[in-house]
């Protein structure tokens, strides 16, 4: 009897055990379908193959119909009945045949694809806000591989440490399974449920899904690619941009569908080319097959292909598979790369309580990335190619090595080892890897300067940095300065501990004896004022000498907001120029100017004085949304403007300080995406004293002026202005700076321009105030993006003090500015 129960259970029970269906999808010619599409008919529940065609399906035992599919061939149906072991299925697929035998296009006729485009259109908006809430699963397996590389950059081997000195090799690997929640128009969630990083078992593989909609007008890929956006092939005004051809119809589960080429009406716009196809009387996306290349104004990259897949459920279409190919070739880097996502368990009708969405767009679990081999083994949708299941054995096996101390100590020893190169031109690192400990020495060639009052001169530092564990790190910098003419020695140390679990926070001391700029944002460097003073008798830069102490705490609440505290005593001690100044050039209308500022505020403005300053800032950025990962939380900014709220107060008497005066400040910056139209940046400052009952040059409010030919931040600066002639202690005062890169827009149609994917940038500056009555303004034309990193500046200042009026170029590498 008990074994007739067992029987009786085993049979009842058997459609609760998982089987696997696995096997091949080939074409006729026995080559393989490189991310073919492996679906349950009827719902979203699937798989997809590798780059080998190789396919692997865990599922309960049953009856079903799987269908294969891949883009340009004809789908396969093959009914299956799962009971007691897990089988063996291969697919073999026959070339999609298009058929033109209906279509009849007449001399001077009009295309059939355009009938079917002008339908896409029409339903394009329907179908972009068909669906308002969904949640699904999805699988993402990213891979970048290096067929050739240099073997030296800036005089540096290249090399890797895992002994393998083949050219082509896989560069990175990593796999993640999310849940991705979203409930249009604002909210988006991802659940990182598993990630894997091959050789980092810490690590966090790309999780964020993109799912690339060509039912939007402008379709964003990446910041880097192209900042406008491209095209859709079925946008509003497509038919402005793109050619179509019709290259016939076929069927796919009884759905008659369209096969359309795209041609780009015309090189160095942003658009796409390939195929898309489109399905007969409800003009729905089936798929898509399309291409990005460099003269379609897309940068970084060679190429980019895109392909998609839609499936129907319910009566609706959901995207069940995407897959990106990148190529390029960077300083000799010559890559390619497959970004795999699969989206399945597709629910189209989800209840989402009310606060399940949050600023948190992004979770990583705990155990996110502790998975075993054997989870991924039978989670993955994608079985792992030959040459990805070796790199994983391989790097795991290394990183393990890496760990040892006897690894890491002959590593460090490669590493650290002297350059003149690196004592002189990039500055040296010195790794201690197993105490997670790095010290940095500046490069002499930037040390060493000169200026009017010290004469030739070295400022020297040294940075030696602590990591522990998350975010914890404790960073140490003693500086050293010595005037080779004024024989003064001055030296200090800053102390700077980053921490926060949750948020991010920071602690920085620092004190000892310095020199510091009258403006102690420091708005000109110290290689321009070398320069000015050898070659131009132009001391623009204006320097004290203190004995200070220095206190900033930093930290983040949530919610985009973030305080900035600190407290400043400084002993500040007058400097004069010195009695010979050296100069390499003589100018019979040039002579050096006081270094103290005297000619433009008289003798008292500076003289030595003891200062005791607090200072308390707010930032607020409305909207911030944050990654979570196990040991922190990282803010991703938001689509709103960052707005600041500041106080300063000098106050007297405390530590025998002289000073005693109040500022107030209010900024708000933003950056206005207007996609094919290009990007507007501006930044706007209010700011002004509530008393100065004393008040010395360094504590005045200061412009950020420009009086040589290396521009400086575009939206923290005045690129004519001079240094501090318009430095003031007013009541009210108003800075506006605003910048609109056109990104392409324009210079696509002008030869050379086009062809380079050189930029026209157009900016203004403005500074207004009325006690005393001083109206600034700067007008700038711009090119940049000139072989990827310069920018030429022309600039026009207009004032209602003549003294002000001028015009000059500029030149910079904007990637190396903030604030540009």
């Amino acid at each position: 009897m008990k074994y007739f129960f067992l029987i009786i259970f085993i049979l009842f029970s058997v459609k609760g055990f998982s089987f696997t269906i696995s096997g091949s999808v080939k074409n006729k010619k026995g080559e393989p379908l490189p991310y073919a599409s492996i679906l349950i008919k009827g719902t979203t529940e699937g798989t997809t193959a590798n780059i080998n065609g190789l396919y692997s399906l865990t599922i309960n035992a049953g009856t079903y119909t799987i269908i294969c599919q891949h883009i340009g061939y004809k789908s396969v149906e093959k009914k299956i009945n799962i009971s007691n072991k897990s089988v063996i299925i291969n697919f073999e697929l026959e070339m999609q045949s298009y058929t033109l035998t209906d279509v009849v296009v007449q001399a001077g006729g009009e295309d059939p694809a355009y009938e079917i485009i002008r339908n896409a259109i029409k339903k394009r908006e329907e179908y972009l806000n068909e669906i308002n809430k969904f949640q699904c699963e999805v699988y993402i397996k990213g891979q970048l591989q290096l067929r050739d590389y240099p073997t030296k950059i800036l005089g540096k081997k290249v090399e890797f440490d895992d002994g393998d000195t083949s050219k082509k090799r896989m560069l990175y690997l990593s796999e993640s399974i999310a849940n991705l929640y979203v409930q249009k128009p604002k909210y988006l969630k991802v659940d990182v449920v598993s990630t894997r990083v091959s050789g980092y078992s810490d690590g966090f593989g790309f999780s964020y899904p993109q799912m690339y909609s060509f039912y939007e007008n402008i379709v964003t890929i990446g910041r880097g690619l192209n900042p406008r956006g491209f095209v859709s092939p079925i946008s509003n005004n497509a038919l402005s941009f793109y050619k179509y051809k019709f290259e016939g119809t076929f069927y796919d589960n009884g759905k008659e569908i369209n096969r359309i080429k795209v041609i780009p009406k015309r090189k160095y716009e942003p658009l796409f080319s390939g195929y898309i196809s489109i399905t007969e009387n409800d003009w729905r996306i089936y798929s898509t097959e399309l291409y990005l290349l460099q003269e379609q104004q897309m940068q970084l990259l060679d190429t980019l292909h895109i392909q998609q897949l839609y499936t129907p459920l319910k009566y609706k279409w959901v995207l069940s598979k995407q897959v990106i190919y990148p190529t390029g070739k960077i300083l000799g880097f010559d890559f390619f790369g497959s970004f795999v996502q699969v989206f399945s368990h597709y629910d189209i009708n989800p209840n989402f309580k009310k606060g399940f969405f949050d600023n948190v767009i992004m979770k990583v679990n705990d155990s996110a990335n502790k998975k075993s081999k054997t989870y991924w083994d039978t989670i993955r949708p994608v079985p792992l190619l030959d040459e990805e299941a070796i790199d994983y054995r391989k790097k795991d096996s290394i990183e393990q090595v890496r760990k040892s101390p006897e690894y890491l100590d002959s590593i460090d020893r490669k590493n650290n080892k002297l350059s003149v190169l690196g004592i002189f031109v990039l500055g040296q690192d010195f790794t201690k890897r197993k105490n997670k400990v790095n010290i940095s020495l500046d490069p002499l060639l930037n040390a060493v300067n000169y200026n009017s009052v010290e004469g030739w001169m070295i400022d020297y530092s040294i940075s030696y940095r602590k990591r522990y564990t998350g975010r914890k790190s404790l960073t140490l910098t003693p500086e050293f300065r010595y005037g080779f003419n004024n024989k003064h020695f001055n030296s200090s140390l800053t102390g700077s501990y980053n921490f926060g679990k949750k948020y991010f926070k920071n602690l920085s001391v620092s004190g000892g004896k310095g020199v510091f700029q009258i403006n102690n944002e420091n708005p000109i460097s110290a290689r321009d004022n070398t320069i000015s003073t050898l070659l131009y008798t132009a001391n623009h830069m204006k320097l004290y000498e203190a004995w200070f102490t220095k206190l900033n705490y930093r930290f983040d609440v949530g919610k985009g907001i973030s305080f900035y505290t600190s407290f400043e005593y400084q002993d500040r001690l007058r400097l004069e120029n010195l009695d010979n100044i050296q100069t390499w050039r003589t100018y019979k209308d040039r002579s050096f100017t006081p270094n103290n500022l005297d000619d433009i505020f008289g003798p008292n403005s500076f003289k030595s004085h003891k200062a005791a300053i607090a200072s308390l800032l707010v930032k607020f950025r409305p909207g911030s949304k944050y990654i979570q990962l196990p040991d922190r939380i990282i803010n991703l900014g938001s689509k709103y403007p960052i707005f600041s709220v500041g106080l300063s107060y000098g106050i007297k008497g405390l530590f025998n300080s002289d000073v005693d005066f109040s500022r107030w400040n209010f900024s708000l910056f933003d950056e206005l995406n207007m996609k094919l139209g290009g990007v507007i940046k501006y930044k706007v400052d209010l700011s002004g004293f509530l008393h100065a009952n004393k008040i010395y040059t360094p504590d005045y409010y200061h412009i950020n002026g420009s009086q040589t030919i290396e521009a400086t931040p575009y939206l923290n600066s005045f690129q004519l202005a001079p240094y501090y002639a318009l430095s003031n202690t007013s009541k009210f005062i108003t800075v506006a700076h605003v910048a609109y890169h056109l990104n392409g827009l324009i210079t696509n149609k002008i030869p050379v321009f086009k062809r380079w994917n050189w930029f026209f940038v157009l900016s203004g500056s403005a500074l207004v105030m009325k006690q005393p009555n001083i109206q600034y303004y700067e007008a700038m034309f711009s090119i940049e993006n000139i072989f990827k990193v310069i920018r030429v500046d022309f600039i026009q200042s207009f004032s209602n003090n003549k003294e002000f009026v001028t015009s000059g170029f500029g030149i910079t590498l904007p990637g190396l500015l903030t604030g540009n």
